[in-house]
């Protein structure tokens, strides 16, 4: 079947003009429930703006814009707006380090410090008083290896992760280049700062920053020429506005903004894309490594990062550590969902939406991706505020998802 594009109504909300173009697979006004969707929780003031796109392994089936860039200003968001998609950055570093390990120059079962010596002879936290801040440490019993950095199973969290890292201060003459750990290596699984080190093995290895390996590798192979750490000049009017949630519900600027030039690259965050451009790389992890005549991971490779890497570990619904920066972890199967080289891993099947073995993870300003290689879908759906896993930018993720599988109709037989 093809493509059929339509323009869709051009409409006012709270006074922001926001055109939807959508391209549909299925039959007149089979998007037009994803469109409601959206535009909805846009009217309700659930969010202040969102782009949304699905995809399966071939073609766009949907593509929509809604609400605003900016709430100061009401500058309408396009559905080519670029955003600050954070942690979704973990996904292209983890892809990238994969391509090292392809070509045998990294092993997931090396040691991390055979080519970080920051790496080794790590501390692990074995006391920590939380009123006073004293604390003892022990060297690590265990190496940190290259798995562990890929799995989140290093000891190594976030200070919105961990209220120990939140509130560890070394002391004087101490140093840590890494942690300390707050617990050995392949012990549990936490978020944290892994994804920066994997990010560290791509440059040290490449002899390329991230930004000029991304580009070359990844990026220019896929056609994604709107995704990099720096926003040339030309392009910063398309970045949205950073907002924040107030404890009224509205929305604001937050008070700090992502500056247009990052300086200093890292695996774990800080690159600025488009959904056009996001979904371009979720249709790559789709065709198992491939999107046209770029290659760029075997798809026997593709198969192992969406494979279970953390044993009988399960990743935990975390409580946060700083509120006002994210919210609880409520959007993973408490101790069953798994986790990949690079990737959440879904562990059971969504009622009306993805299917177990899907991938999926997200950016701290709520942006959000899924690839579900058994039904051969995949979403992204990127807005710009705080605080993280806000309850009603879930609830818009999960509602759109739903309304794709209802627009793509049931799985064909095989």
């Amino acid at each position: 079947m093809t493509h059929r594009s339509v323009l869709l109504v051009v409409i006012a909300l709270a006074g922001t003009m926001a055109t939807v173009a959508t391209q549909s697979p299925g039959p007149a006004g089979a998007t037009a429930g994803i469109d409601r969707v959206l535009a909805d929780a846009v009217a309700r003031r659930d969010i202040p703006g969102v782009v949304a796109m699905a995809t399966d392994r071939t073609r766009v089936l949907y593509r929509g814009a809604f609400g605003t860039a900016d709430a100061s200003s009401g500058r309408a968001l396009a559905a080519d707006a670029m955003f600050r998609i954070a942690s979704m950055t973990k996904a292209v570093t983890s892809v990238a380090a994969m391509q090292l390990v392809e070509q045998r120059r990294l092993s997931l079962d090396d040691p991390a410090a055979k080519y970080l010596p920051e790496l080794a002879d790590l501390k692990v936290v074995a006391s920590f008083d939380a009123r006073t801040g004293a604390y003892t440490v022990r060297p690590a019993a265990r190496t940190v290896t290259v798995r562990h950095l890929f799995t989140h199973t290093s000891g190594l969290g976030y200070n919105f992760t961990s209220p120990i890292v939140r509130d560890f201060t070394p002391r004087a003459g101490e140093q840590y280049a890494a942690g300390p750990l707050v617990f050995e290596p392949g012990e549990r699984w936490l978020y944290g700062t892994s994804t920066d080190w994997v990010g560290r093995l791509v440059e040290v290895l490449s002899g390329q920053t991230l930004e000029t390996y991304f580009r070359e590798h990844i990026f220019a192979p896929l056609g994604m020429h709107d995704t990099s750490y720096t926003v040339p000049g030309g392009k910063g009017a398309r970045l949205v506005k950073v907002h924040r949630r107030g404890s009224d519900g509205a929305f604001a600027l937050d008070a700090v903004q992502p500056p247009l030039e990052v300086a200093r690259p890292i695996g774990g965050g800080g690159l600025a894309s488009t959904a056009d451009d996001y979904i371009r790389f979720l249709q790559m992890l789709l065709n198992g490594g491939r999107l046209g005549e770029a290659r760029i991971l075997s798809a026997d490779t593709v198969r192992l990062m969406g494979s279970n890497q953390i044993g009988s570990l399960g990743v935990p619904a975390l409580k946060t550590a700083m509120p006002e920066r994210s919210a609880d972890f409520t959007f993973v199967a408490d101790g069953r969902d798994k986790w990949g080289l690079g990737f959440l891993i879904t562990a059971a099947q969504a009622p009306g939406a993805r299917s177990a073995g899907s991938l999926s993870w997200g950016g701290i300003n709520n942006t959000y991706f899924w690839v579900d290689p058994a039904r051969g879908i995949a979403g992204v759906i990127l807005m710009q505020f705080l605080p993280f896993a806000d309850s009603k930018a879930l609830a818009v993720y999960g509602a759109f998802e739903r309304a794709v599988y209802a627009a793509a109709g049931p799985q064909p037989k095989a």
